[in-house]
């Protein structure tokens, strides 16, 4: 079947089979591996993408069903080499170990920031709360997330309030 979607700003129109689902596409499809595959039951969060403006699991739906979407991967995060400052602060709070659960954990984080760039820990840890990580503690996360929010935040235009 043929598909149409936009994957971090390019459009990409793709003949697939019916079964197959959007992270077995953007990964071997698109060729864009930094979605994960994990439990493939949309339990573990490792394939979190945003589609939309939402948080999805990749795992979950077929790619044809994305037809007509707008589709964020980790890959739309960094600016070629450098950093976003998601990812910035995650490395400097050595929010990851392995680095399995680290793609999810930045598309939800992102995700979430985007829209509630104020939010508490309490809502961070519930936003997270959907995405397993066997390595870190979620301590380090945590932190790097409240660190991040100053980043998402709109700049205070000048003037009298």
């Amino acid at each position: 079947m043929q598909t149409k979607f936009n994957v971090n700003g390019k459009t990409h129109a793709v003949d697939v089979e019916p079964r197959l689902t959007l992270v077995d596409c953007l990964r071997y499809t698109l060729g864009l591996t930094g979605t994960h595959v994990g439990c493939e039951h949309g339990v573990c969060g490792a394939c979190t993408v945003i589609i939309d403006g939402k948080p999805a699991r990749a795992c979950l739906m077929l790619a044809v069903q994305a037809d007509g979407a707008n589709i964020e991967t980790v890959e739309s995060l960094a600016d070629g080499d450098t950093l976003a400052p998601l990812q910035a602060s995650f490395r400097r709070h050595h929010a990851l170990q392995c680095g399995f659960c680290t793609p999810g954990m930045l598309m939800t984080a992102h995700a979430l920031l985007s829209t509630e760039p104020d939010c508490d820990e309490n809502r961070i840890r519930e936003a997270l709360s959907g995405n397993l990580c066997r390595c870190t503690g979620y301590i380090g996360i945590v932190e790097a997330v409240l660190e991040a929010r100053a980043a998402y935040k709109a700049p205070k235009r000048g003037g009298t309030p």
